[in-house]
């Protein structure tokens, strides 16, 4: 029975770190093949941003590798869970959003899965369909199923606690909140990042609980950031948005340090195992990986927007890089008459995204006009023709007066 699986599995176990427990995968294949009743492939998330980058999007392509394998996904929108935040991995408490705020990060969060995720074999469940209605008894009975010791075994719980921070009594609720959705959905398979197993082994033990068969979880390694030293993250600087500009996003991946080069080909393109395989024995015969990594770029872009688009930021990148130009097209900034400060200017502009990254990208001399460096945050611009302004490596705009025809 098992040679019947081994194309499902070399495709399920690609890019996956750890399947728990790994003898239950094929049993629930065969089951499933048997019955005729696809998997149902779990993976939630908490909308506390709207956007999405390509971290975000490791287990997302297994969920997409599964649908392909003809299995259901199920991703649960966690209105609950988002208004405490999940705490692993943070040594502070989130500031709670409101409803609102949930709803519209989600719908956002959703048109961007949709560039990976198959909509027709996509189903969308929102945790206030099962906790909206739940009593407190209920809440108790939960509680109840797990001791206190079990959750300070948690990473996260146990550190805060011992260095004396704060750590709320609902940011215990957490992993129970997630662990109950797997038992609301009949979840078969969780996916998430290797931080997840804790949450993710929580709903085994309460589908257990609850008499369901139980769910394998099936985790997937953390992309680093394009700084090569973090995990990428918004609030970093360190990431690629999945709505990022072609170009951008070309320049980003090109950004990246050489070490990361076969790891993004894993876990962030299509690329055959094959293909990676070969690339890394010429790597190590003295390929130069700037060959590499425009291959890495390329494919990246060409998965979100396709091949002509993929060509044109490469050609791009290769105009104002390899030969030291200025592109040709670039988006315009039309200076007040009066100057602007250079803060307000790089967000407004939208080459920063706050205020601190702004600040941040001065002090470190990544911003230039004209070729001259801006190194003083309180630096006011005042309106010169055709002047260029530069932030960082890949991104331009043509600074104008309010008049200026361009």
């Amino acid at each position: 029975m098992h040679k019947e699986f081994d194309q499902d599995l070399e495709i399920i176990r690609r890019g996956v770190e750890e399947i728990i427990p790994e003898e239950g995968l094929i049993q629930k294949l065969a089951l499933s093949r048997q019955s005729g009743v696809p998997l149902r492939i779990k993976y939630g998330i908490d909308p506390t941003g709207a956007d999405v980058h390509l971290g975000h999007l490791v287990p997302i392509r297994k969920m997409r590798d599964f649908q392909d394998l003809g299995h259901l996904g199920i991703i649960i929108i966690g209105d609950f869970t988002a208004q405490i935040g999940d705490p692993t991995g943070r040594d502070d408490s989130r500031p709670p959003l409101s409803r609102e705020e949930v709803l519209a990060n989600s719908e956002r969060y959703m048109e961007q899965l949709y560039t990976v995720l198959n909509p027709e074999r996509t189903e969308v469940r929102y945790q206030s369909e099962w906790f909206g209605t739940m009593g407190m008894s209920e809440v108790l009975q939960l509680l109840g199923k797990f001791t206190l010791a079990q959750f300070m075994a948690h990473d996260t719980f146990r550190n805060r606690y011992e260095q004396g921070l704060a750590l709320g009594m609902h940011e215990l609720m957490y992993p129970l909140l997630q662990g109950y959705d797997s038992v609301a959905i009949r979840s078969d398979i969780e996916l998430g990042a290797t931080e997840q197993k804790f949450n993710i082994l929580a709903g085994r033990d309460l589908q257990r609980y609850f008499g369901q068969s139980q769910q394998l979880a099936c985790l997937s390694p953390i992309l680093m950031g394009t700084d090569g030293t973090n995990k990428m993250s918004k609030s970093l600087g360190n990431y690629i948005a999945i709505f990022d500009p072609p170009r951008e996003k070309y320049g980003k991946v090109m950004s990246i340090p050489d070490s990361l080069i076969l790891n993004y080909f894993c876990y962030a393109t299509t690329i055959p195992l094959s293909e990676i395989e070969k690339m890394k024995q010429e790597l190590a015969k003295g390929m130069n990986p700037m060959q590499a990594k425009k291959r890495l770029a390329w494919e990246i872009v060409k998965l979100y927007h396709g091949t002509a688009t993929a060509e044109d930021a490469q050609q791009a990148f290769e105009q104002v890089f390899s030969k030291k130009a200025i592109p040709d097209e670039m988006p315009v900034f039309r200076v007040p008459e009066g100057g602007i400060g250079i803060v307000i200017l790089l967000v407004s502009c939208g080459a920063c995204t706050s205020n601190s990254e702004a600040k941040r990208l001065i002090d470190s001399g990544a911003i230039s006009i004209d070729g001259i460096r801006i190194q003083d945050v309180t630096k006011v611009i005042t309106p010169v023709e055709g002047a260029v302004l530069k932030a960082g490596k890949r991104k331009f705009y043509r600074l104008a007066g309010q008049n200026e025809q361009v």
